[in-house]
């Protein structure tokens, strides 16, 4: 009797604990809510007692998951629930780091949710909030694997995310029905719009390719003591009004994001599985010893500050979807302060026009208009048009203006305009004498691409993600084998490695014949992978677009402020050539002007 006794107390303190950690970990993952999205030094203890808590949680319930099961009563809604919450920390904690490794780690929770099937019973509950929860599962564990370029497994998803709203909607008559049939089509249409080209397998089915960075596809540069500069923060906005979109995220914003990021490493550490309760076969589900996988904020061997800005793979980025003009000054000024020495902040912005009515502007900075950051009803109560244009004397308040990113040009800046307005960007002054570029998407394009491209993405943009995407898009090439997207991609790599060999040897001529042939923001910025990266592809967007035929207004090619040099650089008959044998090995050759002999 004294045995039973110490046992049935024994499972009454694992309960207990198990409830106190349950209670402790709901409360520090709401309190994740009222954390700043922005800053550094913020979030990082709060965040460490978190994934401590669920470290500890997630463990615990492991190693008592028979007294749970017999005395609590655990349900395997209840284990999903706990491993999807480690989910979105994780997701969250990329957002925040800008780590591509723990979308791994998210992931590999969200799988664990699904291959147990945790959520399987949910429907038999009779509670319509529960399958919320499922559902926002679903949307969450669809964004992740987005992110990680999974495309055949999200397309599974969203066919089961299909079967689980029609049961939920079915069961339940639920008030969201019609939120969540909207969440579906975006999903559908952001999925359709993302595969611009199809890249085939001998088989013809799609092969999905990542436009992340790589040791593979990082441009080669000839180092110079004037490279400096590393990226270090990025802000990256989507505001453009009909482009398709996920989970608060524009096309253009995915595709940026991916490019300014490093290809993620595999997982760190296996998957390594328990007994179930009921005698079944090993878990899924990730081991305890995967929180935190290298270095939480807040956590033991975590390295402070510039250190650890020297041991990240990624710049820091925040991502923001139709921000208010006070949310974008906000979020800009804490990149500019988090700013350490020798580091270069980015704002990549892609927006729909707001244009000026100003007939003779005398001032640059305000009176061309700007980028509209997001229509509210203030600007229309107050007698200003939502289409972008001021009335009644006064300026659009939602409206991004050149002048207003003069101040953050005391620190080395890089900007990145993808707007129909974009022009009104190259007069911003360098008052402080700091490294400063600005890179401006065409401000038209031909007709016969501007229904698409609304919806489905910048093609700017796209050429700074993917160049060779973009250019078998501006020459309608749908599908391409894979073996023939080799053969040509190697055509871009070409020009990539000549342009950046052009750029070195304009600067060697400056500085030894004093002949200014390029800016020194450009040789500057031309150390960091990313900054190097954009600036080869953008010279191979202005110089392809220059030979295309379909391309022929001044307005429908990239600008980029200090101007590059033309002959040295943008006109340089190598680059021309190299993309004129690169549209022969496509087929497409005749959407190109005529070349050199030869050609």
């Amino acid at each position: 009797m004294v045995k039973m006794a110490s046992t049935e107390e024994q499972d009454r303190k694992i309960v207990l604990e198990f409830c106190h950690l349950l209670e402790k970990s709901k409360q520090l993952f709401n309190g994740l809510r009222d954390l700043p999205q922005y800053g550094h030094r913020q979030w990082q203890a709060y965040f460490g007692r978190t994934f401590d808590v669920y470290t500890k949680l997630w463990k615990f319930q492991q190693q008592h998951r028979l007294v749970l099961d017999s005395k609590y009563g655990l349900k395997r809604w209840q284990i999903g629930e706990i491993a999807s919450k480690i989910g979105q920390l994780y997701y969250h904690y990329y957002l925040r780091t800008s780590e591509t490794n723990y979308l791994n780690e998210a992931y590999s929770f969200y799988a664990a949710i699904r291959g147990r099937a945790y959520y399987s019973r949910a429907i038999k509950e009779d509670r319509p909030d529960l399958m919320v929860k499922k559902l926002r599962y679903y949307a969450r564990f669809i964004v992740v694997c987005l992110l990680l370029k999974k495309m055949k497994l999200v397309r599974e998803l969203v066919i089961e995310l299909e079967r689980q709203i029609q049961e939920y909607t079915t069961t339940y008559e639920p008030e969201d029905q019609l939120e969540w049939s909207l969440v579906l089509e975006e999903i559908k249409g952001f999925i359709k719009a993302e595969s611009a080209v199809a890249v085939l397998h001998a088989d013809t089915n799609p092969i999905v390719l990542s436009h992340r960075l790589s040791p593979l596809t990082t441009p080669p540069c000839e180092r110079t003591p004037h490279m400096t500069l590393s990226l270090q923060e990025i802000l990256i906005v989507g505001s453009a009004c009909e482009q398709a979109k996920f989970s608060e995220l524009t096309m253009d914003m995915f595709r940026m994001l991916q490019t300014l990021e490093r290809e993620p490493t595999d997982s760190m550490h296996p998957m390594i599985g328990h007994p179930m309760a009921h005698g079944g076969p090993h878990d899924a589900s990730p081991a305890a010893s995967r929180m935190p996988p290298y270095g939480v904020p807040g956590s033991k061997g975590y390295v402070e500050n510039g250190d650890r800005r020297s041991m990240r793979d990624n710049p820091h980025k925040y991502l923001l979807y139709k921000p208010s003009l006070s949310q974008l000054m906000v979020f800009l000024s804490s990149g500019f302060k988090e700013l350490p020495p020798g580091g270069a902040l980015l704002l990549y912005m892609s927006a729909d026009g707001c244009f000026s009515t100003t007939k003779h502007p005398q001032d640059y900075g305000y009176e061309l208009g700007g980028l509209a950051t997001s229509v509210k009803r203030d600007a229309v109560d107050s007698g200003l048009s939502v289409r972008g244009k001021s009335s009644a004397g006064y300026k659009e308040p939602h409206c991004l203006y050149p002048g207003d990113l003069y101040p953050y040009t005391r620190r080395p800046l890089f900007i990145i305009i993808d707007s129909d307005n974009s022009f009104v960007f190259q007069h911003i002054p360098r008052y402080f004498g700091q490294p400063l570029v600005i890179l401006m998407s065409p401000q038209d394009v031909p007709a016969s691409y501007q229904v698409d491209l609304q919806h489905h993405g910048s093609l700017f943009t796209l050429f700074l993600h993917s160049p060779m995407t973009a250019i078998c898009y501006i020459c309608n090439v749908g599908d391409v084998p894979i073996h023939h997207w080799e053969r040509c991609q190697n055509y871009v790599d070409r020009f990539v490695t000549e342009a950046s060999r052009l750029v070195t040897r304009c600067r060697m001529d400056e500085i030894e014949q004093g002949i200014g042939y390029i800016d020194s923001s450009y040789v500057q910025f031309f150390g960091d992978d990313f900054l190097r990266t954009l600036i080869l592809r953008f010279v191979f967007c202005d110089v392809a677009l220059r030979l295309h035929r379909g391309f022929r207004g001044r307005h429908q090619r990239p600008r980029c402020e200090p101007p590059l040099p033309g002959p040295e650089l943008l006109e340089h008959p190598s680059l021309a050539h190299i993309v004129l044998q690169l549209a022969t090995a496509l087929d497409v050759r005749g959407h190109f002007v005529e070349g050199p002999e030869g050609d």
